[in-house]
């Protein structure tokens, strides 16, 4: 699974992609959030607040409960303001 981290988030994680291979048991994004904070406490801190924090499976924006699988992207990014 390919996990890209833009903008604030990037900088807390200290990378911008990475891929990685979650346990069986994540199987939306949700338990991936839950199982990225587990790897640092600069995951933990970007993924401390999920109400300013969005995701994409595949280049599609999606909700928490969204499926994920050994072959997806997923993306994390904060909103974004335009203006």
């Amino acid at each position: 699974m390919k996990i890209l981290y833009f903008a604030w988030m990037r900088g807390k994680t200290g990378i911008g992609e990475e891929d990685v291979s979650p346990p069986e048991t994540v199987t939306d994004v949700a338990g991936l959030v839950e199982w990225l904070k587990t790897r640092g406490p600069g995951f933990e801190d970007a993924f401390s607040d999920m109400k300013i924090v969005r995701a994409a499976v595949n280049q599609e924006f999606v909700e928490l409960d969204a499926t994920v699988g050994p072959n997806d992207e997923v993306a994390f990014f904060p909103p974004v303001t335009g203006g």
